[in-house]
């Protein structure tokens, strides 16, 4: 079975496709054809220039249609599925981030509950073929046991984004058995590449060290018991999405959830010594951060790590690009984007 065939007569509806993994695959649908909607409000989140060079390159295809809106805003939405009418729907469109969600909770009620319902809604009225939504390794919480499976417990989320994440879980399920939507949701295990999120801490201790400015590292210095992260680079991120699309959920509950990591854990100190080399490589010279140690933050979990065995069943795919590979990407186009040779 191909599991990769998308069908180019289909539209697809994109929400945050000027985000870093709405990009991505908004990018990869329009090169094998397809029809692309891509809807974005451009916050300022971070860095909306990042956004709009996403967009532009967007903008070349002559099968993608841009529309800037919220997805919170029911009007914007409702009028988009009836304009459009979209046979496959991923809804990317969120406000992400765990310390931010602390400081800011009201967006993320907006965006991730209120937005998500619209979209629910949307599919509920205007039958689609598969939708397909972005939840987080975040909704294991501080989860002892390892590697996480979709099958754990996951009511005890450490933050408002882990809570908002798991309310679409339960939300889409819910849409899926009174509506029929087939609906399957995605929990991305620290997502990471070129043209990335500034607010991700590869990217920032990289703008630190142009800045001549120490990185913080929140480990308490533990080396021993430093934190640990399923780092998955961006392609593969949207090779298992690109995948999943053509194949929604079948039988009697048409509601999937599936882990997409790299399932290989790595300290946080190795992914810091990597992306150093990796800078070093693209520099021509040899890159070492100046480093401050402080306690845990609020909301940050010590470990994550993805079993991807069923999303290897589903769809014959599991993750597989290195750090140093998918560092080395980055640290290249960072060096070239922001001209720092």
């Amino acid at each position: 079975m191909n599991y990769t065939t998308l069908d180019p007569s289909k539209t697809y509806l994109i929400t945050g496709a000027v985000g870093f993994i709405g990009f991505y695959l908004s990018k990869k649908l329009l090169e094998q054809g397809c029809t692309v909607v891509g809807i974005d409000n451009v916050n300022d989140y971070y860095d909306v220039n990042l956004k709009y060079t996403r967009l532009n390159q967007l903008e070349h295809f002559e099968k993608f249609i841009f529309i800037k809106g919220d997805i919170s805003d029911k009007d914007i939405v409702i009028k988009t599925f009836k304009e459009w009418k979209p046979n496959i729907v991923v809804n990317l469109a969120a406000q992400a981030g765990v310390r931010y969600s602390i400081e800011n909770p009201d967006v993320y009620i907006q965006s991730n509950i209120i937005g998500f319902y619209n979209i629910l809604e949307a599919c509920r009225y205007h039958l689609v073929d598969h939708l397909v939504y972005a939840s987080s390794s975040s909704v294991y919480g501080a989860n002892k046991k390892v590697p996480f499976e979709e099958t754990d417990f996951v009511d005890n989320p450490v933050s408002l984004y882990a809570s908002t994440k798991k309310s679409n879980e339960l939300m889409a399920h819910t849409y899926s058995h009174l509506y029929n939507i087939p609906a399957t949701g995605l929990r991305f295990f620290t997502v990471y590449g070129p043209m990335g999120r500034p607010d991700m801490a590869y990217f920032g201790f990289t703008d630190k060290y142009f800045a001549g400015e120490p990185i913080k590292i929140f480990n308490n210095g533990d080396f021993k018991n430093d934190l640990y992260r399923d780092f998955t680079y961006i392609d593969d991120i949207v090779e298992g999405i690109e995948r999943l699309l053509s194949n929604p959920p079948k039988g009697e509950v048409k509601n999937n959830i599936y882990n997409i990591g790299n399932n290989s854990p790595e300290k946080l100190m190795v992914f810091i010594e990597t992306l150093e080399k990796a800078l070093s490589n693209a520099l021509d010279k040899e890159v070492l951060f100046e480093k401050i140690f402080e306690p845990i933050k609020a909301g940050d979990v010590p470990a994550t790590y993805a079993s991807t065995d069923l999303l290897q069943k589903a769809v014959d795919f599991k993750p597989e690009t290195s750090i140093e590979k998918g560092l080395q990407k980055f640290a290249d186009w960072y060096v070239d984007y922001y001209g720092q040779k």
